[in-house]
């Protein structure tokens, strides 16, 4: 049986008994219906994993004994750097959500000239936040012991002088595709765009910064599907997959 997983922010150390904070106690409680005695595995995200024990289980509280270390990691060789470009609703979710399944290390949602979505008073913070929490559930389903980074939502101006590695921007009308390029001391920077591409001029600014125009294959992709399709493409080249790995327990 599968033991579930869970990130938390609470510092972790083997051979603690620690409570719960309310939300990961309230899902183990309500959701998961794990009882005394049941196991759990926790998780902060700076590597590793902690086998855990459920001592007590109250309409207030839930405590775990941290009872073994697990030295682990599913972390692809290949550092990618994600530009996203901001898009509606479940795309965006989606978009993310995949990113960190695909083994994403750092995500910027960024502000397109053609992007759609208005961010007014303090929807800003509201938004990062919940992609934030999509960012932590996808690492718990994954199996990650690291937690991608996901930065400030940026301007595509601002975050293009700021990159590293090969820098690669998915453009259907490019002549390159990923198969012609390597990455640079194993690190790449994927940028793509939101729904209706980049314009002309962030063209021209992305290839200025040192970007690379690719298409990726002669099909024009929806913006959800381009930055996952680029993502699988550039692990299969340079990255993990097709490596043999050991099945996540």
């Amino acid at each position: 049986m599968r033991v579930s997983r869970l990130y938390t922010v609470q510092a972790l150390a083997l051979g603690k008994q620690i409570e719960l904070d309310e939300e990961n106690g309230h899902y183990v409680r309500t959701v998961l219906r794990l009882k005394k005695e049941a196991e759990l595995i926790l998780f902060n995200g700076s590597g590793g994993e902690y086998l855990c024990t459920i001592t007590d289980v109250t309409r207030k509280t839930v405590l775990v004994n941290i009872k073994e270390w697990l030295d682990r990691s599913v972390e692809s060789p290949l550092k990618i750097t994600l530009g996203l470009g901001i898009s509606r609703g479940d795309r965006m979710d989606l978009s993310v959500q995949k990113a960190v399944e695909l083994g994403v290390n750092s995500m910027t949602p960024l502000l397109t000239e053609r992007c759609v979505v208005q961010f007014k008073g303090d929807k800003k913070p509201q938004r990062l936040l919940h992609w934030q929490k999509i960012v932590q559930h996808a690492a718990e389903q994954s199996g990650r012991t690291t937690l991608p980074a996901l930065i400030e939502i940026e301007t595509l101006e601002a975050w293009v002088t700021k990159q590293e590695g090969l820098k690669v921007f998915l453009d259907p009308y490019a002549e390159l595709t990923l198969a012609e390029i390597k990455p640079i001391d194993m690190k790449v920077t994927l940028l793509t765009g939101p729904e209706g591409g980049f314009s002309n001029q962030e063209r021209d600014m992305a290839t200025a910064a040192g970007f690379i125009p690719v298409r990726m294959g002669s099909r024009i992709l929806r913006t959800e599907t381009a930055s996952l399709a680029a993502l699988a493409a550039v692990q299969i080249l340079w990255g993990d997959f097709g490596k043999q790995t050991l099945p996540i327990k």
